[in-house]
């Protein structure tokens, strides 16, 4: 089998190649600003190496699941699992030579960096009969192995300073070959950066960072701007798995990874700033509280900013010659509502850009009529997106009865949830609920379904082969259509 994969082309268009084989012996080290396109350039190696050899990444931001559609990953969500399960875990990894992904965005930073950190240390201490050769890939690695003391805790620091420090110092005899990328060389301890002998640095504008990549890649320092002014996805590289002298790398085209859909610039909202202050202002106390606030006192023009909310949308389109029909102005964005209640982009984005998302399109279609505010969009969409249309008008109205109690963020699912129990099915969807909380994490959708029973909302129940059913309260005597 060859070792050879192309990650990307020098400036006369030749191939730049990468020997596996090799690089398992030598580790390897990314440095780039953000927005350099390192992450591209990991996914890159993983990709092309994918078929070759085992692959374990650390992802603390949730950028390589999509790794599992096209080449089998496992990912793991590490906020699903407990400390002792995910050493358990890597222990399997390397016993069965799986190909993983921790996925960590569900954590907070320090859980991130213990989380990460055992995992890693169960990896080292494998028995020697599983020290199968894989490659070990740490994303963002200056958060797992700092230079200088934080804001972590410092047993925690020492924790993953060791982790790191075995990977790459200790690893290679275990079969472990780590590849770290980083957005600063200062912040990387340097124990950990130096023992890659293959380099790949992207842009990078700090001094002292230049400076770092320059001695790495064997540059005299006067040649330290030419890192300020590589284009993004471009890296000089340099390395025994690489090349024997710098040469400068254009990465080439990933397979995977989520494709950004945007809807581009968008006009600025035609709203006075006393309304605009009141907008952002107005019960501001009682958000904080997370409690139903008391009555206000009676502010003066309440009445006129209300109707500025309302009717702000009217003053961006010119109005026609003849008022339209005001059916079919809600027929239209009803429509609108679906249509985004459908699409897979839409349901991952946060409300506030799920309703930015539906003005935009609302201008588009050039509709003139009041538009719902976002507490009505947010409704009215996560009752699309249960297709709460499709029932009774009675039992619509019935779980939206349900539903008043329910808190505005957790509508959807709850709404999901409420719709199967009528159609008599015990067991969720689990891609309905997901879409319908905006998460791909496991773990985040038990915790959903926990809270909503801790709040009697629904009642889950558990026999011992361990399925679950869940039901809704109030909705047990509906009779399924």
């Amino acid at each position: 089998m060859s070792t050879q994969i192309t990650i990307g082309h020098d400036a006369s268009g030749k191939p730049v190649e990468f020997d596996i084989e090799e690089l398992l012996a030598t580790r390897l080290l990314v440095q780039g600003n953000s927005g350099s396109g390192k992450s591209h350039l990991l996914r890159r190696l993983l990709e092309e190496s994918a078929g070759m050899v085992q692959q374990v990444v650390i992802d603390p931001e949730g950028d390589f699941p999509s790794l599992a559609e096209e080449f089998g990953h496992v990912v793991i969500d590490g906020a699903a699992y407990a400390p002792a399960e995910i050493e358990a875990l890597a222990r399997r990894i390397r016993e069965h030579r799986a190909s993983v992904v921790l996925d960590l965005d569900g954590l907070e930073v320090e859980q991130q960096i213990r989380c990460a950190a055992q995992f890693l240390t169960a990896l080292f201490d494998a028995p020697r009969e599983h020290w199968y050769p894989a490659l070990v890939v740490v994303d963002e690695a200056q958060m797992f192995a700092p230079a200088v003391a934080g804001e972590i805790a410092e047993d925690t620091r020492r924790m993953t300073l060791s982790a790191m420090t075995n990977l790459m110092c200790r690893g290679r005899k275990r079969g472990l070959a780590g590849i770290v990328a980083t957005q600063r060389l200062a912040k990387l301890a340097k124990n950990v950066a130096a023992e890659a002998s293959n380099f790949l640095m992207g842009r990078t504008f700090l001094d002292i960072d230049m400076v770092r990549a320059a001695d790495l890649l064997g540059m005299e320092r006067r040649q330290a701007e030419r890192i300020r002014e590589l284009e993004r996805g471009h890296f000089l590289a340099l390395g025994p798995a690489i090349t024997r002298l710098p040469i400068a790398c254009r990465i080439g085209p990933v397979k995977t990874g989520q494709q950004v859909r945007s809807e581009g610039l968008m006009a600025l909202p035609d709203t006075a700033p006393a309304d605009m202050e009141a907008l952002l202002t107005k019960n501001l106390a009682s958000e904080v509280a997370k409690a139903p606030p008391p009555a206000p006192p009676p502010a003066p023009r309440v009445e006129e900013i209300e109707d500025t909310i309302a009717h702000g949308e009217e003053r961006q389109v010119d109005a026609p010659a003849q008022p339209r029909d005001t059916s079919a102005v809600a027929a239209q964005i009803e429509g609108i509502i679906r249509a985004m209640a459908a699409e897979e982009s839409v349901a991952f984005q946060s409300a506030s850009s799920q309703y930015q998302t539906f003005l935009t399109r609302c201008r588009r279609e050039r509709i003139i009529g009041p538009m719902p505010d976002m507490r009505a969009f947010r409704r009215r969409f996560a009752m699309a997106g249960a297709r709460l249309d499709e029932l009774p008008d009675a039992t619509s109205e019935r779980i939206m009865q349900l539903a008043g109690a329910v808190e505005e963020d957790l509508l959807a699912p709850f709404l999901v949830i409420a719709r199967a129990a009528h159609a008599g099915e015990t067991e969720v969807d689990e891609e309905d609920l997901a879409r319908a909380y905006g998460t791909s994490s496991p773990g985040r959708i038990r915790r959903l379904v926990e809270h909503l029973e801790r709040q009697g909302l629904v009642v889950v129940r558990e026999d011992f082969g361990g399925s679950r059913t869940v039901m809704v309260p109030g909705l047990e005597g509906e009779p399924a259509e």
